[in-house]
């Protein structure tokens, strides 16, 4: 539960003058104080990207009824919107192979609060992190996933999301490629993070790789999964900087170090409503 109730409303449409007077001022019109507004307007696009955050308890009625509220202004200016109440919490099936750097950072955050979300379960194709994630109380659903018959893991790790009821999966470390119709069925829901190396360094030991290649900048990219294989809209990045003097281990350990942050900032991104999504590119707020 978030210390101080919100709704969230984001939205993006075809730009126009007044769609912050209008929209705002629909909010103000019931009482309702707008404590944080962002915007865009994309002139490739012609489109503008807004994300407002409205104390809840400033508003004479509950999150339903705004939302009946809104659909009319939305249908007029042909709104993408979604409204959200803070108090909802996300489900978040969290997805793992052997690696435990990413699932360590996002379990710890989860148990401080740092992460305001909750994980319904752990699916992962190994029993490697078991005994991890069952210490922070969480289940863990082991689907091993064969090689020569991947159909039947993936149909039981659908199974397993939609009775979990996630409203995100997180691919933290998870070495399997999703099959299309999940990331069809999921699409911008399935958060994934991998080194940025790609496509510069694509296949087995990207960092031994890139050692020999003598880069000077390792780093992450946290994007949403499509079909169309690490290509997704992106939601975070960063970069850390490397020299000749540094091994094959040091990249790693460093590596290591930028995926976690990456993946744990993309993900709140995401909780928080912060993400628009337009063909492949996002608006962060």
């Amino acid at each position: 539960m978030s210390a101080k109730r919100t709704y969230t409303f984001a939205f993006d449409c075809p730009d126009r003058v007044g769609i912050i007077t209008r929209t705002a001022g629909l909010f103000a019109s019931h009482g309702g104080w707008v404590e944080e507004a962002s915007q865009f307007s994309d002139e490739e696009s012609n489109r503008f990207f807004s994300r407002m955050v409205v104390r809840a308890e400033t508003l004479p009625f509950d999150i339903e009824v705004l939302k009946r509220k809104v659909e009319p202004l939305a249908q007029e200016m042909s709104m993408n919107w979604r409204l959200v109440d803070s108090d909802q919490l996300k489900r978040v099936v969290l997805m793992c192979s052997k690696g435990s750097h990413c699932m360590t950072d996002l379990l710890d955050r989860w148990k401080t609060g740092d992460l305001v979300c909750d994980i319904a379960c752990v699916i992962s194709n190994h029993e490697d992190l078991r005994s991890l994630v069952e210490w922070y109380g969480i289940p863990f659903e082991y689907v091993p996933v064969d090689k020569d018959n991947k159909a039947a893991g993936f149909a039981k790790t659908e199974q397993l999301i939609d009775e979990y009821r996630a409203d995100c999966i997180v691919l933290a470390r998870y070495m399997q490629i999703l099959p299309q119709n999940l990331c069809e069925k999921y699409r911008h829901k399935v958060i994934n993070i991998h080194h940025s190396f790609l496509p510069s360094f694509i296949g087995a030991k990207p960092y031994h790789q890139a050692s020999r290649r003598g880069v000077k900048l390792i780093g992450a990219t946290c994007h949403y999964v499509t079909e169309d294989l690490d290509e997704g809209p992106i939601i975070e990045q960063d970069v850390a900087r490397v020299s000749h003097e540094q091994s094959v281990d040091d990249l790693v350990r460093l590596g290591k170090d930028v995926e976690k942050t990456v993946l744990a900032r993309g993900l709140r991104n995401h909780l928080e409503d912060r993400v628009l999504v337009y063909g492949n590119k996002t608006i962060v707020f």
